[in-house]
């Protein structure tokens, strides 16, 4: 059984690996389709005001922390810095290596709990965290498709919108199936898959361990501030959009905030829809071309959008990675 896991991770890995591959051949195609010149020239204009624009993404990064610091014990002695700090680095590990844009946010469970929180509460904490991401992000697409039917409803708006609407049923379908899982026992569910890979006095311990996590997240659900939690949540998706605001403008060729959020609640979404792909190479850029072309945004203006959402990946994330080392490797030596 164990060489049957381990070659369906390598078989899994293959495929992320040749995803991603694909995904930049596709925006190397799609830059030459819309005129490398014209791509370079976009990014150019923007120059240095790159620098500022992907530290505006700090805005959002504080909301969301302050949605995640909600699933945390009340009695949680971490301070507001160092939190935001590790969902800093949740998400460059999300986004910049393949790890199925979950790997940060174990790794974020992990230094959480380093920091004092229950290894149960801290990983339980994740688990709602993404769920409550996932809801609010349902919901700031629902935002956009109505914005956009607000802009126009010309036959190519009304077939994007039912498109998106399908999809987001699908998606809303898998939303509500991981909740009641979580709600029937997830952890101890995949503790008692696990268990058969380990000894019987290990295994006890990963199935008690496993029962207190899925304790806490019933917990978290029912407690008063899950409400902020979702509050703040859907105010960093919110906020996020001010990024395209933001590029369009260095650009010099500003659009209203109501284009601003279709577009990014877009990207987020398609983002989510394309996890097993490393960074959605490809598929961000690919619907900002679609989306823009229906606020008369030309080509080379959407991939510079979507480059220059990747240098704030770049310059925000190589960072948070080298951090991440850092700590991983100073917690070995200490060992």
């Amino acid at each position: 059984m164990r060489a049957g896991l381990a070659a369906g991770d390598q078989a899994i890995r293959l495929l992320i690996i040749i995803a991603g591959l694909l995904g930049l051949g596709l925006i190397v195609w799609l830059i030459i389709d819309a005129g490398a010149a014209d791509v370079a020239q976009a990014m150019l204009i923007m120059g240095w005001a790159l620098a500022p624009i992907a530290l505006f993404h700090v805005v959002p990064l504080i909301l969301s922390t302050l949605s995640w610091r909600n699933m945390l014990p009340a009695n949680n002695a971490t301070g507001m810095v160092i939190l935001v700090g590790i969902r800093w680095l949740r998400e460059s590990i999300n986004n910049l290596l393949p790890v199925g844009s979950i790997g940060g946010d174990l790794v974020g469970a992990r230094l959480v709990h380093q920091r004092g929180v229950p290894g149960a509460a801290a990983l339980g904490s994740v688990v709602v965290d993404l769920t409550v991401g996932l809801l609010t992000q349902l919901a700031f697409a629902l935002v956009g498709l109505a914005l956009l039917l607000v802009h126009s409803t010309e036959p190519a708006v009304l077939t994007t919108v039912g498109s998106a609407l399908g999809g987001l049923a699908i998606f809303f379908g898998a939303i509500i199936l991981f909740f009641v899982l979580q709600n029937r026992g997830l952890m101890v569910f995949g503790a008692k898959l696990a268990s058969s890979l380990i000894n019987q006095a290990r295994s006890e311990k990963l199935l008690d361990n496993a029962s207190d996590v899925d304790r806490i997240v019933r917990s978290i659900y029912r407690d008063r501030r899950i409400g902020k939690a979702f509050g703040w949540r859907i105010l960093a998706w919110l906020t996020g959009a001010g990024e395209i605001w933001l590029i369009m403008c260095a650009l010099g060729k500003p659009i209203g905030v109501a284009e601003a959020v279709v577009l990014e609640s877009f990207v987020v979404t398609v983002r989510s829809a394309a996890f097993l792909i490393p960074g959605a190479v490809g598929v961000q850029e690919g619907t900002l071309l679609v989306i823009g072309s229906l606020f008369g945004i030309v080509p080379s203006d959407s991939l510079a959008i979507s480059l220059a959402k990747r240098v704030r990946e770049i310059l925000l994330g190589l960072p948070g990675i080298a951090v991440w080392q850092a700590i991983e490797g100073r917690r070995m030596f200490r060992r």
